[in-house]
């Protein structure tokens, strides 16, 4: 499949309404790595959503979350240490209607898993946005990739963005069950690189951005350039690459 050689969208509300958002996925590790690198990147991918995985979770953590929303010109949304690590940031641009932390049920012998869910107004439309990390293991994903869908049709609204760290792969039971029932952004419209992980020579494809039908696809993929970033800040700012989305969102209630 041919990436789109056309620049990815910027932010816009069109004339019927509808809002043309950018959607950043991604995995911070933490913020156990070069936080002014990542600061850079974030910036640069001038997201109005980012669903970010492994956000600070202990000692401080909303300090720690705050602390990067305020580097990159965001603002917390939800999600943290609440979440078990998922979080979301987003930009002015977006009124919060409501916000939901979900835990996971734990599987014994691994690390606690959730949701962190929200509902926004961005220009006419309303979004939902749901951030995620799947588990390590094969069976626990297929069941966290289940609930994550059970929770999108709870969210009760007709546009959903679904971002995350699924450790897996397009191939592997719960990507393709999650790309089953949503838009894989990536194979719909690409754009930019394809592989996420690990930054420094990319094998693996194990975060992506997926959307409700009804919302179109821009463009969505690991940024080849970005202003003021460069490769290095790439490697140095986490052990993921970013994925970023442009979406056309319907105008509606």
């Amino acid at each position: 499949m041919v990436m789109s050689p056309m620049p990815l969208p910027d932010s816009r509300t069109e004339p019927d309404g509808s809002a043309v958002i950018r959607v950043l996925s991604y995995n911070v590790r933490s913020l156990r790595d070069d936080t002014e690198a990542l600061a850079r990147v974030i910036r640069a991918c001038a997201p109005d959503l980012v669903c970010v995985q492994e956000a600070p979770r202990f000692f401080r953590w909303r300090k720690a979350a705050a602390r990067l929303a305020a580097r990159t010109d965001l603002v917390v949304l939800s999600g943290g240490a609440t979440a078990a690590g998922p979080l979301l940031l987003c930009s002015l641009r977006a009124t919060v209607e409501r916000t939901e932390d979900v835990l996971l049920p734990l599987t014994p012998g691994q690390h606690r898993r959730g949701l962190a869910t929200a509902v926004v107004r961005i220009a006419g439309t309303r979004i939902g946005v749901l951030s995620c990390h799947l588990g390590l293991q094969r069976e626990e994903r297929q069941t966290q990739a289940e609930l994550l869908l059970e929770h999108v049709d709870a969210m009760g609204v007709p546009h959903t963005v679904v971002a995350g760290d699924l450790n897996d792969v397009p191939r592997g039971s719960a990507f393709r069950r999650l790309a089953g029932r949503l838009q894989d952004c990536r194979t719909v419209r690409p754009w930019g690189g394809e592989l996420t992980f690990p930054p420094d020579a990319p094998r693996k494809r194990i975060d992506a951005v997926f959307a409700t039908r009804g919302i179109e696809v821009l463009g969505c993929g690991v940024p080849d350039e970005l202003p003021g970033v460069s490769g290095g800040d790439l490697r140095a700012a986490t052990d993921h690459l970013p994925v970023l989305a442009a979406l056309r969102v319907p105008a509606g209630r």
